[in-house]
């Protein structure tokens, strides 16, 4: 009977063990290709495993997806008119993302999935998924806004500037910011990471930390006061903890 125990608690053990290789199953081939295809640089894949494996713990396949999906828009906006940015003097290195990029982009969301997975409160898968969706939508917004548009508007004073300033906007930019938000909040829904009822919340908040964005563009990383990975951490914590708070 003693060893019949023993086993069951060994079963026991390795069930809830599960999700932790799965996650690690799942987060080395993702980061491994992300890496193969230059979407980021090798300290850049270091934290975008961990950043994978906080989200497939909290939040699972659906996290998972989402995440991908953000990668997907990111690689390709990166790439769309890159010779047109390179002139500007704007192009992301293709060699791809560095460490401290992903996290700026990303940590909020992993940190809402990993205290969702300590605590079950749901509502911080949400709080992720607004934060995915802005990492997305301020992503595109920048690198579609500099390949489409010569020219763009300084938020805070609708000043014209040239296409690429801090805390400027463009049409074609936000509305592919706004197309962004929306095909990864899509995803988080189809996917069972949050609710349909949630999408809304997801969209907005994500579209907010967007323009949030966009004013710390202006009024701190113009004049230096932060600089660009401070700004876009910044933006997706609004989009999450306006996410957050609304429910």
């Amino acid at each position: 009977m003693a060893d019949l125990a023993r086993t069951g608690e060994t079963l026991a053990g390795l069930a809830s063990a599960r999700p932790l290789w799965t996650a690690l199953i799942v987060t080395l081939p993702f980061s491994a290709l992300a890496r193969w295809v230059r979407g980021v640089s090798f300290s850049g894949a270091i934290a975008g495993a961990g950043v994978c494996f906080l989200l497939y713990l909290g939040g699972g396949p659906g996290a998972f997806a989402a995440l991908v999906s953000v990668f997907a828009l990111t690689w390709v906006s990166t790439r769309l008119g890159y010779q047109r940015k390179k002139k500007l003097g704007t192009a992301e290195k293709l060699d791809g993302r560095t460490a401290l990029q992903v996290l700026a982009n990303l940590a909020v969301a992993a940190i809402c999935a990993g205290l969702c997975a300590v605590t079950r409160n749901t509502v911080l898968l949400l709080a992720a998924s607004a934060a995915l969706s802005e990492a997305a939508a301020d992503t595109v917004s920048s690198e579609v806004g500099q390949a489409r548009s010569e020219k763009a508007r300084l938020i805070t004073t609708w000043k014209e500037v040239s296409a690429g300033t801090n805390g400027a906007v463009s049409w074609p930019g936000t509305l592919a910011g706004l197309a962004a938000a929306t095909v990864v909040s899509l995803v988080c829904v189809s996917t069972g990471l949050v609710p349909l009822k949630w999408v809304g919340i997801s969209i907005a908040t994500a579209v907010a930390g967007m323009i949030a964005d966009s004013f710390l563009g202006a009024l701190l990383e113009r004049p230096n006061l932060l600089n660009n990975n401070a700004v876009n951490f910044l933006g997706t914590l609004v989009a999450a903890g306006t996410a957050f708070l609304l429910v």
